[in-house]
């Protein structure tokens, strides 16, 4: 489902240049749930953004279901990036002057050929699968921090993405929300197939995923 070859990401200034990822070689396969670890600064979430296509590569390529992804235009790169990707942050980034329900539809206003209707559709179904199908006209700011992600997994997979990309999803939240949000993730792998690639700094909930990448210093050790 995705391959990513000798992917080298370097950031240049005029007297300084960082090597954040060295010479990348990573292959997930469709239904993984794969967990990336490492210290602060190491490259996970500069790896996490190439593969979500919100950066590029200074070098190497990525395949993503088959499709040379590094040869795509700007354009195409977004129309298969909101087909084809989720995304998961550890801040949300959820909208607070939209309801809970605009939040979630917002990924189809994207999409040619959707209704209107249809777009309230899926959100509800959406946000039934997280359990919060009775919450769908609350703001962001009336609810708990478990809720809020649970509203932006729900806004994740609106678009039946094949792949979702979690940035410390659970960094935000206590043990007892964590847990909870990990098991939506967990379903979601297990149900619908969903291939899961999230980046964390808590070993026991990377433990509870399929496979652990660790990275250190730009470099995956293991």
């Amino acid at each position: 489902m995705i391959k990513l070859t000798e992917i080298e990401k370097i950031y240049r200034t005029t007297t300084i240049e960082t090597t954040a990822l060295n010479k990348i070689n990573i292959n997930i396969d469709k239904g993984e749930f794969v967990a990336i670890m490492g210290p602060s600064g190491c490259g996970k979430s500069t790896l996490l953004n190439i593969i979500g296509l919100l950066d590029t590569p200074t070098g190497g390529t990525i395949n993503i279901d088959n499709q040379a992804v590094t040869s795509l235009s700007r354009k195409k790169l977004a129309v298969f990036r909101n087909l084809k990707l989720g995304f998961i942050f550890q801040s949300y980034h959820l909208i607070n002057d939209l309801s809970v329900i605009d939040n979630v539809e917002l990924p189809l206003l994207y999409r040619s050929g959707i209704s209107g209707a249809e777009r309230r559709k899926r959100a509800l179904e959406a946000l039934g699968k997280v359990g919060l199908s009775a919450r769908t006209k609350h703001y962001p700011n009336q609810l708990s921090g478990g809720q809020r992600q649970r509203v932006a997994i729900a806004r994740a997979i609106i678009g039946n993405p094949e792949i979702l990309l979690a940035d410390e999803p659970t960094g935000n939240l206590d043990s007892a929300m964590g847990e909870e949000v990990m098991n939506l993730m967990l379903n979601l792998n297990k149900t619908d197939g969903t291939t899961i690639v999230m980046v964390t700094h808590d070993a026991q909930m990377a433990k509870k995923t399929q496979r652990i990448i660790h990275f250190f210093d730009g470099q995956q050790v293991s």
